[in-house]
């Protein structure tokens, strides 16, 4: 896994937007940015914590340089790093802190996303889970001018959540798994 094409990688996380983001409006505020070319897929090929740190601050300073007009969101993909879930999810805490030491507080949020994603209090196997299950390890770098905007579309978040559980519930593992999200190393990694 640790030789995946950058060309692949970006594929797969296309694939996860199209067919499961999009297609099945987990989020309804990502079609429009996705359609208009503004959605920035990065692929980190940093051989340590260090360095997936270094490409953080740099996709968030590209972000802060950029106009919202020309790229509204970024997804920071590592293909191998972070095959461990609760080592990712302690590296969002720290991605949490590039948020500060770039001066984006106020500006930009993060959220996690991973194969083997898990929310706290939940069994692994649990539906909720694939919300935030993609085919690598991805770190959204969002404008939290746009999660003002979403907001305001949808005073009441949990609506969303709440419809996307009722959503995945119905379609189950089988349908999930229809969608041709994962490819078999990386879900390999995310059924242990």
């Amino acid at each position: 896994m640790n030789n995946v094409a950058d060309e692949v990688v970006i594929a797969h996380t296309k694939h996860w937007l199209e067919k499961a983001v999009i297609g099945l409006n987990l989020c309804p505020f990502a079609k429009a940015p996705y359609n208009k070319g503004q959605v920035r897929i990065a692929v980190s090929h940093a051989k340590h914590l260090d360095g997936f740190l270094e490409d953080l601050d740099r996709e968030l300073q590209h972000l802060l340089a950029t106009s919202p007009d020309e790229l509204a969101t970024t997804l920071l993909v590592h293909p191998h790093l972070f095959d461990d879930f609760l080592l990712f999810n302690d590296v969002t805490e720290l991605a949490d802190q590039a948020i500060l030491d770039n001066q984006a507080e106020g500006i930009l949020q993060i959220a996690p996303f991973h194969p083997a994603f898990q929310f706290e209090g939940t069994n692994i196997n649990d539906v909720s889970n694939y919300t935030n299950r993609s085919p690598y390890p991805t770190l959204h770098l969002i404008r939290e001018d746009d999660i003002v905007r979403a907001a305001e579309a949808f005073p009441d978040a949990s609506v969303i959540f709440e419809r996307n559980i009722r959503l995945l519930e119905e379609m189950g593992e089988d349908g999930w798994q229809k969608l041709g999200i994962f490819n078999s190393l990386v879900h390999k990694s995310c059924s242990q």
